[in-house]
């Protein structure tokens, strides 16, 4: 697996993509957005803490209220690129370049000013050239989209001859359209230019009636534009006038454009810094967003997180404490499937990308984060694989590859280590790749099941293990980590809950403790039933959960309670219904049936909430979805209480 594609997994697997994004869209100019593109996670110590205090003092300058006057950005680069090229700017946009030469003043004052409070923008910000020359020039000859009439003596002259023969001729046309005589050969009292020439529009059967060159016809032939012969010599002063008018403009554009193209080195640099500057404040901007603390880097690989809350969840986060890299360099965390122990490892993982990117999180302060020269994870949905065979590969060659690039400076984050094969033999794989890993120098967090791995953690000096809570009385995880603790899959808990027979867990308990399970054949030959009379029929007395026989119908049932003397509610085929007693015959009483303390309305529970019910035990993927589907309502819930 290539470089790139080791880092696109990570970026996507972590978040790290979204969160780029999100910041991407916060920046103004398209020159500061190529350029962050191109950054990645800093991997020495002085760059990622330079760009967390730069991020931090943006931070601090937004937070008073203030803000970067950027102007004239969203198109500076191509305009720039139309200059390199030869092209003369129009005079809308040499408005706009002046808007962004003029900016550099008034960011170099703004941070002058701030200068206190903001060290490391203010020393960026004084690297902005002085282009005043520019911007006044631009200003004396600009307005808008028009150069002004004193941008030359030339062009004033040029424009007031121009509004001289345009008087001239309106007031020539003017007597056309005035004469009774001439408008009713007209289409419209207009004057209408046709070919930069001024013309009436004559209705096409009067055309003779008007003296004059025919410049234009109408689409549809019923409108003639002619030129009368009056003011023909006028229009051809009235040409040549704007001729000389667009070539004095183009000199002036020109002009205007060569004093930018001449300082473009120094204009460039500069723009490097504004690029700079607003990549610097779209990162302030999101972590104000995500209400991101100043936290610490370092460059003994001590990963300790107080409270950090993963950014694409919100307020549902749960806060993260986790501590590595100094009292241990490895850590296993065990606990219930959907408990969050894959949200640990994507936590970690964005933390640190966003640390090195001068990125700043939500945390409870006192955080500090290594900087890694490598990051390696290894996260899959194993359930969308279709055997477990391509999973347990996946895994297999994923850790292969991590296992050849890893070193001391890499942290490795693997999700279910081991997952996808014979448990015995993942266990063994999956702690046959720990240890590697760890004498490879590396930090190691894995999320297991495996009571093997959990053992291999407890007994090693170098690793800690945690735990994902599990609150016992709803059935729910509470997605909150707990270092140095050990989970349990509370299987066992789980079933006793829903109503596993006390005899199943028992054996269940015993086979786990290496009891031998029973081997036998036993006989199921069929025994021969007595026949039960009328009278021994209407004498029996039912109890709830009783197993009985409809006699009628030879279905089988389980009795719920008495509706009178002689009929009683029993559930069969999944629906409640009344039967006369004399019609039951007693299979099984309860008693036989189920535990002493077995709650017996639990068998009588809305058929689908048991399908549910049994789905989960089975490990149904749809069912599980629904469970944590259920556990964010509920977690939304109390937020918003």
């Amino acid at each position: 697996m290539n470089t790139n594609n080791q880092t696109e997994i990570l970026y996507t697997e972590s978040g790290f993509s979204d969160v780029l994004a999100e910041v991407k869209q916060l920046i103004i100019s398209d020159f500061a957005k190529a350029d962050f593109d191109e950054r990645r996670p800093a991997k020495d110590l002085v760059t990622a803490e330079k760009r967390l205090s730069e991020t931090y003092e943006a931070m601090q300058l937004l937070g008073a209220g203030q803000h970067v006057p950027f102007m004239g950005m969203t198109s500076i680069l191509r305009l720039t690129e139309k200059i390199k090229r030869g092209q003369i700017l129009e005079a809308e946009e040499l408005t706009e370049y002046s808007d962004f030469l003029r900016s550099f003043r008034m960011i170099r004052k703004l941070f002058e000013v701030n200068r206190y409070q903001t060290p490391n923008l203010q020393r960026y910000a004084a690297g902005l050239g002085d282009f005043q020359g520019i911007v006044s020039e631009i200003e004396r000859s600009v307005s808008g989209s028009r150069l002004k009439d004193d941008s030359s003596k030339e062009l004033r002259k040029i424009r007031g001859r121009i509004r001289s023969i345009e008087r001239d001729l309106q007031q020539s046309l003017d007597k056309w359209l005035k004469n009774p005589m001439t408008a009713k050969y007209l289409q419209d009292r207009l004057i209408i230019t046709k070919d930069d020439r001024c013309t009436l529009p004559v209705k096409a059967e009067f055309q003779s009636r008007i003296k004059g060159n025919i410049i234009d016809r109408s689409n549809k032939g019923t409108t003639v534009f002619i030129e009368p012969s009056g003011v023909a010599k006028a229009n051809d002063k009235l040409i040549m006038a704007k001729a000389e008018e667009t070539a004095e403009s183009y000199q002036i554009l020109a002009g205007l454009t060569g004093m930018i193209a001449e300082e473009l080195s120094a204009i460039d640099h500069s723009r490097e810094i504004i690029g700079e500057l607003d990549i610097i404040l779209a990162r302030a901007k999101y972590s104000r967003r995500i209400d991101g603390r100043m936290l610490s880097v370092n460059d003994r690989e001590e990963l300790l997180l107080q409270g950090a809350r993963y950014p694409l969840l919100g307020a549902a986060a749960v806060p993260l404490y986790l501590e590595l890299g100094q009292k241990s360099r490895g850590l296993v965390i065990t606990g219930p499937n959907a408990g969050g122990k894959t949200v640990v490892l994507k936590t970690v993982a964005l933390l640190c990308l966003m640390a090195a990117s001068g990125l700043l999180f939500c945390h409870e302060g006192g955080s500090t984060l290594p900087l890694l020269q490598k990051i390696e994870i290894d996260i899959g949905d194993q359930q969308n694989l279709e055997n477990a065979l391509s999973t347990f590969s996946g895994h297999m060659a994923n850790l292969s590859g991590i296992l050849q690039r890893s070193h001391r400076g890499s942290l490795v984050l693997v999700d279910e280590i081991g997952s996808g094969t014979e448990p015995k033999e993942g266990a063994a794989l999956g702690i046959a790749v720990m240890e590697t890993l760890y004498e490879q120098g590396a930090l190691v967090i894995a999320t297991t099941h495996y009571g093997e791995i959990k053992d291999f953690a407890l007994g090693h000096e170098d690793f800690k293990t945690a735990a994902m809570a599990f609150d016992a009385r709803t059935l729910a995880p509470k997605y909150e980590l707990l270092m140095d603790q050990v989970g349990e899959s509370n299987a066992f808990w789980i079933a006793e809950e829903k109503g596993l027979a006390q005899d199943v867990l028992s054996k269940a308990a015993a086979y786990l403790q290496g009891a031998a399970p029973a081997s036998k054949k036993k006989n199921f030959m069929k025994k021969e039933r007595k026949a039960v009379t009328q009278e021994a029929a209407e004498s029996q007395s039912f109890e709830k959960g009783d197993r009985v026989r409809l006699t009628e119908t030879g279905e089988i049932g389980l009795f719920y309670e008495l509706q009178d003397t002689d009929t009683g509610m029993v559930l069969v085929a999944k629906r409640l219904q009344p039967v006369f007693l004399r019609r039951l015959q007693l299979v099984m009483p309860a008693t036989e049936l189920y535990p002493r303390d077995y709650d017996l309305d639990s068998l009588f529970l809305e058929f689908r909430e048991r399908k549910f019910l049994r789905d989960l035990d089975r490990g149904s993927k749809k069912a599980h979805k629904q469970l944590r589907k259920e556990a964010k309502q509920r977690r939304e819930s109390i937020v918003r209480e």
